[in-house]
C-alpha cells in the first residue's frame, strides 16, 4: 500500500507497547498494523482523521488508546462517540474476551468500522450508527469509554440512561480538567490517572469516574 510500510509502523508500535509495560504478541501487532493500514487507505476519502502520517497514527491512535488497556473492567464496553474506532477498536483487538459496542453519529466512520470488524475477523465489535442520546440498549454497560469528546459533566448527563450504580466511565483528556471535575456534583467518585504515551508531545491524563452511591436511598 503506498505510503504505508509495515516495517516501519511495526517497530515503533512494538517498542512502544514495551515502554508502556504492555505485552504485544506479534499476531495481534499484526491486527493493529491491519486496522492502521485500513485506516491510512480510507482516510484519503472518508476524512476519518486529521492524522495523515502513518508513523503518527502509531503513536497518536494506536499507543494513545492502548495506554488505557490496564483500566478497563467488565464485560461490555461502550466507545462513545469511536469515530475511526478509538480506542475501541485498539482495545478490542487486546481483549477478545469483551464485547465493544462502537457508537458514532456519522455514517462514514461507522460505514469503515464495518469493514475493519469485518476484515479483521473482531465478531467482539459492534458498530453502531447513532447519536448518543438517542441509543437504547437492552442492559446498561459495565464500562464506558471516551477520547476527547465533551465536557465530563454533559457526558454524564447524555450517557446517563446508558449507565448503572456499578458502571465505569473512563474518559480520556488531554491536561487534567480540574474544573470540569469541579463542576461534578461532589457525590461522584473521580480519579485522575496521568498517562504517558510514548512518541507523543503534551499532558494525557485518564479521568475515571463512577456514580454517586445510591444505598441508603433505594428509591432515587
Amino acid at each position: 500500500m503506498a505510503g504505508f510500510d509495515r516495517t516501519v509502523c511495526g517497530r515503533p508500535l512494538a517498542e512502544g507497547a514495551s515502554l508502556m509495560g504492555l505485552s504485544l504478541e506479534e499476531s495481534k501487532q499484526q491486527q493493529l498494523l491491519d486496522y492502521l493500514a485500513l485506516m491510512h487507505k480510507w482516510n484519503k476519502a472518508f476524512n476519518l482523521t486529521a492524522v495523515r502520517d502513518p508513523l503518527e497514527m502509531v503513536s497518536r491512535h494506536l499507543l494513545d488508546s492502548l495506554v488505557v488497556l490496564p483500566y478497563l473492567q467488565g464485560e461490555r464496553c461502550l466507545d462513545m462517540g469511536t469515530g475511526p474506532g478509538l480506542p475501541g477498536i485498539p482495545l478490542a483487538i487486546m481483549r477478545p474476551d469483551m464485547q465493544f459496542t462502537l457508537l458514532d453519529s456519522n455514517s462514514k466512520k461507522i460505514r469503515f468500522l464495518r469493514q475493519v470488524v469485518m476484515e479483521l475477523g473482531l465478531d467482539h465489535c459492534h458498530p453502531v450508527h447513532s447519536r448518543l442520546e438517542a441509543y437504547r440498549p437492552e442492559v446498561p454497560f459495565h464500562l464506558l469509554t471516551a477520547r476527547a469528546v465533551t465536557t465530563l459533566s454533559t457526558l454524564l448527563e447524555v450517557s446517563r440512561h446508558l449507565r448503572n450504580r456499578d458502571s465505569l466511565l473512563l474518559a480520556m483528556k488531554g491536561r487534567n480538567p480540574q474544573k470540569e471535575i469541579d463542576e461534578l456534583s461532589a457525590s461522584y467518585e473521580c480519579n485522575v490517572v496521568p498517562l504517558s504515551v510514548p512518541y507523543t508531545d503534551g499532558e494525557r491524563c485518564l479521568v475515571s469516574i463512577r456514580e454517586p452511591d445510591k444505598s441508603e436511598h433505594p428509591l432515587a
